[in-house]
């Protein structure tokens, strides 16, 4: 079965994906079909790269002070993907919660997407003042 989650993060070949926080409960079709859109393997090394696809969990931390951390090796127009369980499943996070450790590092969320048994909230950065 094909699936078009890499899509709906709007990814494409080419783009370089840093992976945090995977674990037992990640979704392998998810991790798959980003490698076959970008057409790249997920790094876990502290480099400059188009996306940060963050697996979070509620009670894994400070989820703002991990935003802060990781979006210095971001590229510029990249963006953080931070995978939260679906509502109803252990360790799921409300869209209030992700704009709130959004704002909170000085980012923004900038909208959700339905990732099969994962929420995919994108992050990014404010945009520039004129």
């Amino acid at each position: 079965m094909t699936v078009d989650y890499a899509e709906r993060m709007g990814l494409r070949a080419g783009q370089t994906v840093r992976e945090i926080g995977w674990d037992d409960d990640t979704d392998p079709d998810l991790r798959d079909d980003v490698r076959r859109v970008t057409g790249t393997e997920l790094l876990d090394d502290d480099v400059v790269v188009d996306v940060v696809l963050y697996w979070w969990r509620l009670g894994d931390g400070d989820l703002a002070s991990e935003l802060r951390y990781d979006i210095g090796p971001l590229s510029e127009d990249g963006a953080v993907w931070v995978l939260t369980p679906r509502a109803g499943k252990p360790g799921h996070e409300t869209v209030d919660d992700m704009a709130e450790a959004a704002a909170s590092a000085g980012l923004r969320h900038a909208g959700s997407v339905d990732l099969g048994g994962w929420v995919g909230h994108r992050i990014g950065r404010m945009p520039a003042a004129s």
